[in-house]
């Protein structure tokens, strides 16, 4: 399965309009960017793409909803909490430009998903192959906490996701947020408790992948270690084979 990449979010943005009522990925694209279903994520977005960090002070920040990327024939899907306010939020691209997207990539480029081991722009040429990254919330929150009801303004997006990746077969879930989203989804019932490394497999079929959130809290602690990560990544690879 040929990844898409860069390549694919281009031609999503100046795709021709779709057919009413015939949803796609790029009609998905095109919502996420354009919501505005939550005025505290939507003030949050804009002030910190107009304030910035002082590293970033020359750069142009998205500031929008943040769309998943990859590979439309995806047999893996990660899944994580929301856009990171200096990362995605900046680059436009999930786990673009911040530290727990070099640990993502660079796990997911040695289990042979991405053709490239870092992401830090939008048009670094990143593609993925067999795999889609996508955040449960679509856009930046304060703290990193969405509200329950900003959850359930954005849950109909990740639904669109679920149904439009029809080639999925595992979904990795980083942190117990993206795990507790993707089980309510998918119909898991009773939700064993999170932990990393821990399998269920969901009514569909799909098997849910848990993993440690690969962020500093966690690695720089050794909560998660790079050899962890790895081992999710190539059990998830081998049970989408």
């Amino acid at each position: 399965m040929g990844g898409v990449g860069v390549g694919f979010v281009r031609a999503m943005t100046v795709a021709k309009p779709t057919v009413p009522g015939v949803d796609s990925l790029v009609r998905l694209r095109n919502d996420v960017c354009q919501c505005r279903a939550c005025p505290r994520l939507v003030t949050w977005r804009e002030h910190v793409a107009v304030e910035k960090r002082a590293a970033y002070r020359d750069q142009a920040y998205w500031g929008k909803g943040v769309p998943g990327f990859g590979d439309p024939a995806a047999r893996v899907m990660v899944l994580g909490l929301a856009p990171a306010a200096h990362g995605a939020n900046r680059t436009g691209r999930v786990f673009t430009g911040d530290r727990s997207g070099d640990w993502l990539y660079r796990a997911m480029h040695r289990a042979g998903l991405a053709n490239q081991p870092t992401s830090v722009s939008a048009d670094d040429g990143l593609e993925l192959h067999g795999a889609w990254v996508a955040a449960a919330v679509k856009c930046a929150p304060p703290d990193n906490k969405p509200l329950p009801e900003e959850r359930d303004a954005c849950r109909p997006f990740l639904q669109r996701e679920l149904a439009l990746l029809t080639k999925v077969k595992v979904l990795v879930c980083l942190g117990g947020f993206a795990y507790e989203a993707a089980c309510g989804e998918l119909g898991v019932r009773p939700r064993p408790k999170f932990g990393h490394g821990v399998e269920v497999v969901a009514p569909n079929g799909w098997t849910v992948l848990c993993s440690y959130h690969p962020s500093q809290q966690n690695t720089f602690t050794g909560r998660l270690t790079e050899p962890m990560l790895d081992a999710v990544f190539a059990r998830a690879v081998q049970l989408a084979a």
